[in-house]
């Protein structure tokens, strides 16, 4: 089995490629440097390339990521199957769990905070374009796992409370977020590009965590965290993934009970 890599040396690229050996495929990972040039059958494509943390301050390299690049790849490449990793950022104006189901209409408001949700589903659009079934749109949630960069919430907290101990939140402590293991997210990857039934799915636990919860997990661990005053509260729409457990009986991982392997691996990487 062949399969490529678009963005391997980021944090889901990297534990896709590792997944992937392990499954039995032969994994290509071209550099940035050759995607330009890139052509030929490619097998089962994984496109990971993206902006996180720094797209605000990067609109055009953001647009360029999710949909430049990805569109002018999809002109001349050959596959088996594709894969494009988009976000579930594109709920946030969602008012309920319904509102999240991949089938309905997506609300997004423009403004330079929502460039990148925009691009995201510029992305999906082209890659729906095609018609073609083998064509599949991820819509990741907020991935978690050991060896994350420190540009999400998640990760930025825990390499505070690994390096000295406390942390303070800057956000309210019902602010919520929805949490995916990396886990999760790779070996549901290569199930949607083998044998997924339709184009897009929420890659998603289902359960919103509470930065509350989070907080008191940390204590009862001996760590101190605690919420700076007025901070904002943001709450996430609750993710809907019955399609991934109708058509696979996903049973994810959940944020709360690994969160002790993750602090102590934090501790272990600050030492």
């Amino acid at each position: 089995m062949k399969a490529t890599v678009l963005g391997a040396s980021g944090f889901i690229g990297g534990n896709l490629v590792r997944y992937l050996q392990d499954f039995g495929y032969e994994v290509s990972t071209p550099g940035r440097a050759s995607l330009e040039t890139l052509n030929g059958d490619l097998g089962r494509v994984f496109y990971c390339i993206g902006m996180t943390g720094n797209f605000r301050a990067q609109p055009l390299a953001t647009v360029d990521a999710h949909a430049g690049l990805l569109g002018r790849l999809l002109e001349r490449i050959d596959f088996d199957s594709f894969v494009f990793f988009s976000s579930t950022r594109i709920y946030g104006l969602a008012g309920d769990m319904a509102e999240t189901s991949e089938d309905l209409p997506v609300k997004v408001l423009p403004s330079a905070d929502t460039t990148y949700d925009l691009s995201k589903l510029l992305g999906e659009a082209l890659c729906l374009s095609l018609r073609r079934p083998s064509v599949k749109v991820v819509r990741l949630s907020n991935v978690y796992g050991t060896g994350q960069s420190n540009a999400t919430f998640l990760s930025s907290l825990l390499a505070d409370l690994a390096a000295s101990g406390t942390a303070t939140i800057r956000e309210s402590s019902n602010s919520s977020k929805d949490y995916v293991s990396i886990e999760d997210v790779v070996g549901l990857a290569e199930k949607i590009a083998r044998s997924g039934r339709h184009q897009i799915y929420n890659v998603a636990s289902g359960q919103p965590v509470f930065h509350l919860e989070i907080a008191k997990l940390a204590q009862d661990e001996g760590y101190r965290c605690s919420f700076a005053p007025g901070g904002a509260q943001r709450v996430f729409p609750q993710i809907n993934i019955g399609r991934l457990q109708s058509e696979f009986g996903f049973k994810p991982r959940s944020l709360l009970e690994d969160l002790p392997s993750l602090l102590r691996a934090a501790s272990s990487n600050a030492s």
